[in-house]
Order: C-alpha cells, then structure tokens, then sequence
C-alpha cells in the first residue's frame, strides 16, 4: 500500500477512534446511558416488529405488502452484514480503547457495520416510503439507533456510518425488486 494511502488510512482511524471515545464518554451520565440503552433495546428488533404488528392492526391486508417488503428487506440485510462481519472481523471499540466504557450488550464479537444502524436504516426508509406521514416518528428514531451504538462503546462512528450506507442502499435496490 503506498505512503500516502496509509497515512490517510491511519489518519482516518486516529480520528473515528478519537470521536468514539468523546462520544462514548457521555455514557458515564446516567440518564444519557439509560436511554440510549433502551433506544438501542428497542432497536434490536423490538421497535420495528411493533411497528410491523401495527400495520397489520390497523391497515388490515392493505398493510401485507409493506410488511413482507420490510421483512424481506430486513432478512437480506442480516445475511448481508453478518458475512461483512465475517470478513472484516474488527474488534469491538471497547475491546481495543481502555478509555471507552462498554454501556451496552454486544449482540456478536465484531464491530463492522452496525447491524442495528443497517436495520434501522432498511425498515426506517421501507415503513415511511409507505407511510411518509411516520417520518416524524421514525426518522429520530433512525437518528438515535446510530448514535447508540457509539455512545454504548459498541461501534466506531464509521461503523455506523458504514452501516447506515448499506442499509440505504438495499432499501433502494428492493424497491427495484417490489
């Protein structure tokens, strides 16, 4: 790898490293802690199944084609991101940095993407592309699954970002196949 790259490589590193660990530090509030803890909680699957159930409540049949298309998209992107973290395999931050303080349950051993940040971006985009009027709802929500995982030293910003991207991405490609 040239000189140059590496620099920037390790440059970038330096930084996403220094603000995960500013990040993260807010944890050590307790109020900021607990809710992050639930918030990330909740995106474990819990906000986005609710949501789904309430769809078929309320929309009947109507709703099917918004739940399975959330459902199939969502499945796509857990074998998507399980393989990445398979062949990525970077460590968790709190495994690495003494300075950050794990506030969280790590749902697997590695750090690259964020799967909750990946899902959260896949069902957010699917349930408002068919219900724009949940945005205000859901795209805080979206906001603050991301910011979780850093705040709970589960995930290096770029993580984050990396999964937000990718969740992005396959929701736009399964409207392609819907």
């Amino acid at each position: 790898m040239p000189f140059k790259m590496r620099w920037y490589l390790n440059r970038m590193h330096r930084l996403d490293s220094s603000l995960c660990i500013a990040v993260n530090q807010t944890s050590q509030v307790r109020l900021i802690r607990d809710v992050f803890r639930l918030v990330s909680r909740l995106g474990d699957g819990v906000f986005w199944y609710s949501l789904m159930l309430l769809i078929l409540l309320f929309e009947g049949s109507a709703g099917l084609k918004p739940v399975i298309h959330m459902a199939l998209a969502g499945l796509f992107g857990t074998l998507l991101y399980k393989w990445l973290k398979g062949k990525t395999l970077r460590p968790r931050p709190f495994e690495v940095h003494q300075d950050i303080f794990l506030a969280g349950k790590p749902l697997d051993k590695f750090s690259f993407p964020s799967g909750h940040t990946l899902h959260a971006v896949v069902f957010g985009l699917v349930a408002i592309n068919y219900y724009p009027a949940l945005s205000f709802l859901i795209m805080p929500f979206v906001s603050m699954v991301g910011l979780s995982r850093v705040v709970l030293g589960l995930h290096y910003p770029s993580d984050v970002l990396a999964g937000a991207l990718i969740g992005s991405l396959i929701a736009a490609l399964s409207f392609l196949v819907v």
